[in-house]
């Protein structure tokens, strides 16, 4: 197995003062295209599984029996910040389908959004379930568990739920899982090579509407409902919706904990997978923004760009002390 290899400095003054090194592994259709570090390595892919996960919902043809709009579809595969905009959805959702925030199983959290988290603090409210950056994909989970006769507890391994997202999990990704853990919501994230994880990600950046095949059909549906609502992936202020606005819809980017990231480039049919061994988003971030560069996928002089890539590190009184830049290796 190859060592990690130095993706991210950080500068000091003219020194580098802290390192991140990773893995990345980039796949076409024609296989594995390019890699630093280790793309054989496994890890769990966290949050960035999540439109494999949201698989199932679509391709039963549940999502279409239930009147799921691509404002559903991109909740599902969401990593949100609990803005008004997504609990609102969350809450409608669920309402519509006979639930409520007590069915789900994803555990309350207070919102990363800050007008959110204030209203909630001046009100003397509490944070909800709905609140849960994985609210929507845990509301597609009930919807499932309901369809396939499952109970309740739909993140159980041995729930139909979560054997239904395994065997998409395998199918798409084309290697068997190695191994799981439990993710932050509470739901199974299963192991997985990098490349692997790739794969799965050109897979979805090949995939067309008009296919036969129906997960071929449900994972280009869901690819174009985070394309079309940047906003509902993540939320106002963080990366990846920045990135994927200034993309103007050329790419999806979806981050996960733990400093994981891909990216689903449908021009180009190709899928990145990323990990920064030491879990530090900043380097995950500035890692992805380069190499999304040098694909020609994101435009260099973007704000967006030029904030990722030799992007500035002030103090607190504004100084600009150093900067965050790709490796040698990265840049390359």
């Amino acid at each position: 197995m190859s060592e990690p290899a130095a993706l991210v400095e950080i500068w000091r003054g003219n020194r580098v003062e802290s390192l991140h090194s990773g893995h990345i592994a980039l796949w076409g259709q024609e296989g594995l295209e390019a890699g630093w570090g280790d793309p054989g390595a496994v890890i769990y892919p966290r949050s960035t599984a999540k439109i494999i996960q949201a698989l199932p919902l679509v391709e039963t043809g549940l999502a279409d029996q239930a009147g799921l709009g691509p404002e559903h579809l991109a909740l599902a595969c969401a990593s949100h910040t609990g803005a008004a905009i997504h609990t609102d959805r969350v809450d409608a959702w669920l309402a519509r389908q006979g639930f409520t925030d007590d069915d789900l199983r994803c555990g309350p959290q207070m919102p990363d959004d800050k007008p959110a988290a204030k209203a909630l603090l001046c009100s003397g409210g509490h944070p909800r379930q709905a609140h849960n950056n994985c609210s929507g994909k845990h509301t597609g989970f009930l919807m499932l568990a309901r369809a396939l006769g499952g109970g309740p507890e739909y993140n159980e391994i041995d729930h139909p739920v979560q054997k239904a997202v395994r065997a998409a999990w395998e199918d798409v990704t084309g290697e068997p899982v190695h191994g799981w853990a439990i993710d932050g919501c509470s739901a199974p994230n299963f192991a997985t090579s990098l490349q692997a994880l790739a794969r799965a990600m050109a897979f979805v950046a090949a995939a067309r509407a008009e296919s036969p095949d129906p997960r071929t059909r449900a994972a280009a549906r869901l690819r174009l409902a985070m394309q079309a609502h940047p906003e509902l992936v993540a939320g106002e202020g963080t990366t990846c919706t920045g990135l994927m606005r200034a993309m103007d819809g050329r790419a999806v980017v979806k981050s996960g904990a733990e400093a994981v990231y891909v990216a689903i480039l449908p021009d180009q049919r190709r899928g990145i997978a990323l990990k920064i061994t030491d879990g530090a988003d900043r380097a995950a971030e500035t890692a992805m923004a380069t190499l999304l560069v040098r694909l020609g996928a994101l435009d260099p002089d973007h704000p967006q760009a030029k904030a990722l890539i030799d992007g500035p590190i002030r103090n607190r009184r504004g100084l600009v002390t150093g900067a965050i830049r790709p490796a040698t290796a990265l840049r390359a």
